[in-house]
């Protein structure tokens, strides 16, 4: 008796495999592929893929890949942000319930319309404050500023001694001390080019500037 239960139960397995063969749609195949841009083959990531006329198909994971069911002779358009549309045909001719494919996509550029943002709530109000805007100087202007002489020179008076300076003003002063050690340090009282540069810089006012 359990034989025939045996036999029975693997008849009825048969019998459901063959119907399930038989009423298994011929046309579907497993569609799977990898979507990359055309000009450097990197894979594009959350592409829309859909069968035409059929609303439904799937979208690409990060790496790009994709698979889904379709038809033989289905017409599968690819869209993605940044790209330009693209489609594809599977065969009629396919002997196999699997077809794969490395579908390429073009870069593509959006113009979008210039939009103009003005932090004031009416027209009237940014032509008054346009009409009494104080224009800065521009960076020319600045820059001749900044690079005058004399501002140069009082800033440079005006700049404190840092660590560096004291260091070598102090070694100098050792250094001078250490040179002359035994003997009197030189005078220039008694040197002509001291008292040539002494005279011409008299003869050109700069105590004078000085003293103002």
């Amino acid at each position: 008796m359990s034989k025939l239960s045996i036999f029975f139960l693997l008849f009825s397995l048969c019998l459901l495999g063959t119907n399930a063969m038989a009423q298994r749609d011929p046309d579907l195949v497993q569609f799977s592929g990898i979507i990359v841009i055309s000009e450097n083959l990197q894979p594009i990531p959350y592409c829309d893929i859909m069968i035409r006329k059929a609303n439904r198909g799937t979208v690409s994971d990060y790496n790009g890949y994709f698979s889904f069911v379709a038809k033989k002779g289905d017409i599968i358009d690819f869209t993605a942000m940044g790209f330009r549309k693209s489609s594809y045909i599977i065969p009629d001719t396919l002997s196999r319930d699997h077809y794969s494919l490395i579908q390429t996509m073009t870069s593509d550029t959006f113009l979008l319309s210039e939009a103009v943002v003005y932090p004031w709530p009416s027209v009237e109000q940014f032509k008054e404050a346009f009409i009494n805007l104080q224009i800065p100087d521009d960076d020319l202007a600045i820059a001749q500023r900044n690079l005058d002489m004399q501002t140069i020179q009082e800033r440079a008076n005006a700049m404190p001694m840092n660590g560096s300076m004291n260091y070598r003003y102090t070694i100098d002063k050792q250094t001078t001390r250490l040179y002359y050690v035994g003997q009197l340090p030189p005078n220039n009282l008694l040197n002509p080019f001291a008292w040539a540069q002494f005279i011409k810089a008299w003869r050109e006012g700069k105590f004078k500037n000085k003293k103002k």
